[in-house]
């Protein structure tokens, strides 16, 4: 039992949450275009940053190649005069700037590979946006074409058609209280035998139920008779 009712509110909920969906559609797509438009500037900024970052660090890379070109020089020329300590001393120097230079310019291609994909990821995000833009504007004229078709089937007298047509159906229907009327005085003749009676009166064998128009016209006539008598 307690499944069954965990079951069937587990059911409702969903009912509600779908209807509450489709009540606030467009309000919902709205706040989700919102946060994508959010997600897209900080996505974004992040790019701008990481592009500032690698421009930053191929400055200091370019400076460095350029001092150690410059100390390569200078330690052969101080080769050249032979002084071994001071070209020693520059040799160190040169050793120190080649390994930054190589880690710095792993950074930047790592760090190029990175500005790279966020901007196809930014890119893509930028399209779907203007996707979900388009979307939203078929769906509020969708809506908007909704609201006009109910307004205009509440407004036209559908309803009362029908229920006048019902109606007359009703009324058309019900039977005649006049054919009622006969049917119930045929029904009582024939089980009384009042009908043979009557085609028996109106033979001439007997006298007749009922007088009818001729009796009467008989009567004036012989009325009429016994008063020329």
């Amino acid at each position: 039992m307690f499944t069954m009712m965990k079951t069937l509110f587990a059911g409702s909920a969903a009912r509600n949450e779908a209807k509450l969906r489709d009540h606030y559609a467009l309000d919902l797509i709205d706040q989700k275009i919102r946060e994508t438009e959010t997600a897209l500037k900080a996505a974004k900024a992040t790019l701008a940053s990481q592009i500032q970052r690698s421009r930053s660090e191929t400055a200091q890379r370019d400076a460095l190649n350029t001092r150690i070109k410059d100390l390569v020089s200078r330690a052969q020329q101080a080769m050249e005069a032979g002084d071994k300590n001071l070209a020693h001393d520059a040799a160190a120097a040169i050793a120190d700037m080649e390994n930054e230079a190589a880690v710095r310019t792993n950074t930047l291609t790592s760090l190029n590979q990175q500005i790279e994909r966020i901007r196809l990821a930014v890119e893509k995000s930028q399209r779907r946006l203007i996707d979900l833009k388009q979307g939203a504007m078929t769906a509020k004229s969708v809506r908007a074409e909704q609201k006009t078709n109910v307004a205009i089937a509440r407004s036209l007298p559908n309803a009362p058609a029908r229920e006048a047509q019902d109606l007359i159906d009703e009324v058309l229907a019900k039977d005649s209280p006049s054919d009622l009327a006969d049917i119930f005085e045929e029904i009582e003749d024939n089980v009384t035998h009042k009908t043979i009676e009557e085609r028996l009166g109106n033979a001439g064998f007997g006298s007749k139920s009922k007088v009818s128009a001729e009796d009467v016209l008989a009567r004036f006539s012989n009325s009429h008779k016994k008063a020329k008598k």
